[in-house]
């Protein structure tokens, strides 16, 4: 593993997260990405003893792009309650299987979490442990067999997109959890997180970082036509 660093300085670091990363320790035992920021945070400035890297938000394994990390417990702390407080913006891209019908929309839905399967469902509003789950799409581009679609997020459920979009019939490509025809072969889903902005925890000032796509055919395709074309 290594780090594709998209912002650095003495409170915040940002990194691209590859789709085989981790963002926190699970049942396989892999090294996660605060492992490998503090080591790297250790030689690059010689640190001795123990060295801080707070987790402010996750993506799923699978997914890719940029994650922030807190290097003291004071922007750990500011940069949480701009996540609870709602003042973060983060803009994904998936490429889907399938054209949605509408170029844009705003999808809300009620999810449910199964713990056993790690995977939410589309249930009532209703139904006993139900989360509003609420995103915007707007349709970019094309290729031959694929189709680009930008997500702003308005809630952070579990696996929101994957379900969202597999609900309205635009599996996320590589998603076999939520009904793709067939998996990726790293064993990524299509699903990237392509901007975040935030308040930076001590200057106050506005940051946005964008995260290179994957390198790779299709998501380069995107990213071209994307450049030339569209916002």
């Amino acid at each position: 593993m290594s780090l594709e660093i998209l912002y650095e300085d003495n409170h915040v670091i940002v990194v691209n997260k590859k789709a085989s990363d981790i963002v926190q320790g699970d049942k396989t035992g892999d090294v996660t990405l605060p492992d490998l920021i503090k080591a790297y945070l250790k030689e690059k400035y010689n640190k001795p003893g123990n060295v801080f890297c707070g987790v402010v938000h996750r993506l799923d394994r699978p997914t890719s792009g940029a994650v922030i990390f807190a290097r003291t417990s004071k922007a750990l702390e500011r940069l949480n309650k701009q996540f609870r407080d709602k003042e973060t913006n983060k803009v994904y891209w998936a490429i889907v299987e399938q054209k949605p019908e509408k170029n844009s929309d705003r999808l809300v839905h009620s999810l449910r979490k199964n713990e056993n399967q790690n995977k939410s469902y589309v249930c009532d509003k209703n139904t006993n442990g139900a989360k509003e789950a609420i995103l915007t799409y707007h349709f970019l581009k094309s290729s031959d067999n694929y189709h680009l679609l930008e997500i702003e997020l308005e809630t952070g459920r579990h696996h929101q997109i994957r379900v969202q979009l597999s609900t309205i019939g635009c599996m996320i490509k590589g998603d076999l959890k939520y009904g793709s025809k067939r998996s990726n072969q790293d064993g990524s889903i299509c699903l990237h997180a392509r901007k975040i902005s935030f308040i930076h925890p001590t200057s106050k000032e506005q940051i946005e970082i964008t995260a290179p796509v994957p390198d790779n055919p299709l998501w380069n395709f995107f990213q071209k036509k994307s450049n030339n074309k569209l916002r």
